[in-house]
């Protein structure tokens, strides 16, 4: 990937609202230029897409948690995450290579609404469960540059 490229990620990933001018200008190309190659970026697949970042504390989501699912028996089909995805709290599914299968990124409001979630994602799952609950986030989503 080109130089002048990787500069335009960068600054899309600190701010995805940032004008083709501005581009243009922190790049040296101009407007329609800028533009351009944003355009080939996207339409290479290179930008997925944009995004709204939301401060989940302001949306009363003040419980965040990593769950390890795996299943009871090791032997029924691999389909959890389908068995899963009507759950709006888990926000994220990653399959892991290790002892579990799964890992679970939930956010709810209490710790009450989370031992409510691990109760519907064993009984929706069938798997067992274990739950780490996350005290502070230092960071989070860096870009990948």
């Amino acid at each position: 990937m080109e130089k002048l490229d990787r500069r335009i990620l960068e600054l899309l990933a600190r701010d995805g609202r940032m004008s083709y001018t501005d581009i243009g200008k922190e790049t040296g190309l101009s407007t329609s230029a800028a533009q351009q190659r944003v355009r080939r970026l996207e339409q290479r697949g290179v930008i997925k897409g944009y995004r709204a970042t939301l401060d989940s504390n302001e949306l009363g989501l003040l419980v965040t948690a990593f769950v390890a699912i795996k299943p009871f028996d090791p032997s029924q089909p691999d389909d959890a995450p389908d068995r899963l995805q009507h759950l709006p709290e888990i926000i994220s599914c990653y399959s892991v290579a290790g002892d579990p299968s799964y890992l679970l990124k939930v956010q709810v409001p209490t710790m009450a609404d989370l031992e409510a979630v691990l109760a519907k994602i064993r009984a929706s799952a069938k798997v067992s469960t274990h739950t780490t609950t996350v005290l502070s986030t230092p960071y989070e989503d860096r870009p990948q540059l």
